[in-house]
């Protein structure tokens, strides 16, 4: 049997599923498969980082930002008593602001978060292909030939998949990766093993008010957070050290330790409905993929669960949507780009699969530098004690990857800062300077105008937002400009197909409401409040672009048309012709 399929989706965890929806979103054809013969189940890594919420909101998942919970207070106790010692946030709180919305850490289910990415892709047609496991496939300049294999109960049906484009996100044991022969540098630290799971118990010595941590001796790591997720009477637990791996095998055994670490002889255990176990590991592919096939998420790189996994929140789901986001916008445009690209006079098309080999160019700094970040934090954790769990576990503002960045990136311009200061993968979040390669900032408040149906200006009652208008599937041009004449000029020296691109002019407060709303934009903003402005600094004297990719990274800041000619060339592959 054989079947065709654009982009051959392997593995339904978040990176799959988030890529899938961002290539549907923009009208690709996705198949998903998956070896399993049943979803997933359990809490898994279960944090939600401020950036993987705005992720979330550009993506038009809703329910994630409704769903997660912040996460509760954290509670040391001392060794080997129900002593509590210190009580402290997991992050301490702050404010959000105009340009950073989310600005705290969030707590949801793998399991929760998966079965919400599917609800959205079974609206778009798409579901996912229980017990089919992809064996093989063969490649060339224009296609891949997978083989797969579906089981049904002691049935096996062989299927041939002509497709585009594959991308294995089939985790770190998966057999994409594999097959690309890719090396997975890196080591497993076999001395450490880490039970999780999911059980429901009842006890008055543990509440459901705080994140439980117990720490004392090479086998005594051990911390418990209450979920409503599984059940009302739901806990995650995490523990760590050698000697315990017969638990696995011994549920009775491990109710017991769980009894022993927190001398809580009263806890009734009700329910084990999901338990795992596994080494840390510190491992990174080279590349992210060759040719016409990619890696993504665990995959393509795995780090320790750090902190007893209290910390992990801060990168595993991050991480994968991160790898996610940039290769399913990359592979939407490489597959919708040509034919628009043609129509631009003074260039000429090359290859844009091109664009697909900065993959690995941008995400390898930022995966290098999480597994540094997290091996430190492992190290610490190994050895925890009452007086540095404070410091050891609580998340410091770099691992809410609102500072992550692609200055460094082949593809990104900016004309005003040529020479950026250096800063890694993993910057702070507050730069002095916004360049190109940094997160795109939010700003609420914005009037919007249209053009009415008789070619007046039409004043919106509904204020605006950026992030209500940045999207996956199209690069967002912000003309910030007091000069409505330059901007129509800007506009329509952009010759793209308007599927992939929006035009927003962005007018300070100071500025007359616009006399017209040419067609030629999309949409015009007047910044009252100055947040737009006051995130992004373009100067009021002066008019700059920004443009924002549809991962929320500025790929380019220029000064006029001659910038963005040179940006859209070097994104979509365009060199200058006749």
């Amino acid at each position: 049997m054989s079947s065709q399929a654009c982009v051959l989706r392997v593995g339904s965890g978040p990176a799959g599923l988030v890529a899938a929806l961002t290539l549907l979103r923009n009208g690709v054809q996705v198949r998903i498969i998956d070896k399993e013969p049943t979803f997933r189940r359990g809490q898994r890594g279960s944090g939600m980082t401020p950036r993987s919420l705005e992720l979330f909101r550009l993506l038009e998942v809703p329910e994630v930002e409704r769903t997660a919970k912040p996460p509760f207070p954290l509670r040391i106790y001392q060794p080997g008593t129900l002593t509590p010692v210190k009580t402290f946030p997991l992050t301490p709180h702050m404010d959000p602001t105009p340009n950073f919305p989310y600005y705290n850490p969030r707590m949801i289910g793998q399991e929760t978060l998966e079965a919400i990415l599917r609800s959205h892709l079974e609206k778009l047609s798409c579901f996912v292909e229980l017990g089919t496991e992809l064996e093989s496939f063969e490649q060339d300049n224009e296609r891949v030939l997978a083989r797969i294999l579906r089981r049904n109960h002691d049935e096996k049906h062989p299927e041939t998949v002509d497709c585009h484009w594959i991308i294995g996100a089939d985790g770190a044991k998966g057999k994409t990766r594999k097959l690309l022969n890719l090396t997975f540098i890196g080591e497993t630290k076999d001395d450490i093993v880490f039970i999780t799971g999911d059980t429901r118990f009842s006890s008055q010595s543990i509440d459901r008010e705080h994140w439980h941590i117990f720490s004392g001796g090479d086998t005594k790591s051990l911390n418990i957070r209450p979920s409503d997720e599984i059940a009302p009477d739901g806990f995650q637990f995490h523990m760590m050290g050698s000697g315990i791996s017969h638990l696995m095998s011994d549920h009775e055994a491990l109710f017991d330790h769980i009894r022993s670490v927190t001398t809580a002889m009263d806890i009734e255990f009700r329910d084990l409905s999901w338990v795992s176990d596994f080494r840390p590991n510190v491992r990174m592919v080279k590349e992210f993929g060759v040719g016409r096939v990619f890696v993504a998420g665990d995959a393509a790189h795995v780090h320790s669960p750090t902190g007893g996994q209290v910390n992990k929140l801060a990168c595993i789901s991050s991480q994968c949507q991160n790898d996610a986001l940039p290769l399913g916008y990359e592979l939407q445009h490489t597959r919708r780009v040509q034919p628009c690209l043609e129509i631009i006079i003074g260039y000429q098309v090359t290859r844009p699969p091109s664009l697909l080999a900065t993959y690995t160019a941008e995400r390898l700094p930022v995966i290098a530098e999480m597994l540094k970040l997290t091996t430190q934090v492992l190290s610490k954790t190994v050895a925890l004690t009452t007086n540095t769990a404070q410091d050891t576990l609580q998340h410091k503002q770099r691992m809410h990857m609102l500072g992550v960045n692609y200055r460094c990136s082949p593809i990104v311009l900016d004309e005003f800062t040529p020479h950026p200061a250096d800063v890694d993968a993993y910057g702070p979040i507050h730069m002095t300077d916004l360049v190109a390669g940094d997160r795109a900032p939010d700003a609420p408040s914005l009037q919007p105008y249209e053009g009415g149906p008789d070619g007046a200006v039409v004043a919106l009652p509904e204020r605006h937002r950026l992030f209500d208008i940045f999207r996956p599937w199209y690069h967002t041009i912000l003309l910030f400009t007091a000069d409505i004449a330059w901007a129509k000029v800007v506009a329509r020296s952009i010759v793209l197909d308007p599927a992939i691109i929006r035009k927003v002019v962005v007018i300070p407060g100071s500025a007359p409401d616009p006399n017209e709303c040419d067609s030629d934009f999309d949409i015009i903003l007047r910044d009252d409040k100055e947040h737009a402005f006051g995130g992004y600094h373009p100067g009021k004297e002066e008019s700059r672009i920004f443009v924002v990719r549809p991962d929320g990274f500025l790929g380019a800041i220029v000064k006029g048309q001659d910038g963005l000619r040179r940006y859209f060339g070097g994104m979509f592959g365009l060199s200058a012709g006749h």
